[in-house]
């Protein structure tokens, strides 16, 4: 019987551990899942800002050229 009881309280502790290890698992999925959550937000932003930078960009570009023109005629002039 007490080989029973000693075998009972190894699977007891293999269960705890086991138990710990998964509990441990839960918390770090939970934790990667707000984390993931948070770098999409971030990517979702930053692709915005690219796209709000590059049009800015665009409209400098014309501005300039604009202005070249416009000197260049006066130059012809």
């Amino acid at each position: 019987m007490d080989n029973n009881n000693k075998k009972l309280e190894q699977y007891a502790a293999e269960l705890a551990g086991l138990e710990a290890k998964l509990s441990e698992l839960i918390d770090m999925t939970d934790h990667l899942k707000v984390e993931n959550a948070s770098l999409k937000a971030q990517q979702r932003n930053l692709v915005a800002e690219k796209s709000r930078l590059i049009e800015k960009n665009e409209l400098a570009r014309t501005k300039v050229e604009a202005i070249i023109t416009r000197l260049k005629s006066l130059e012809s002039a």
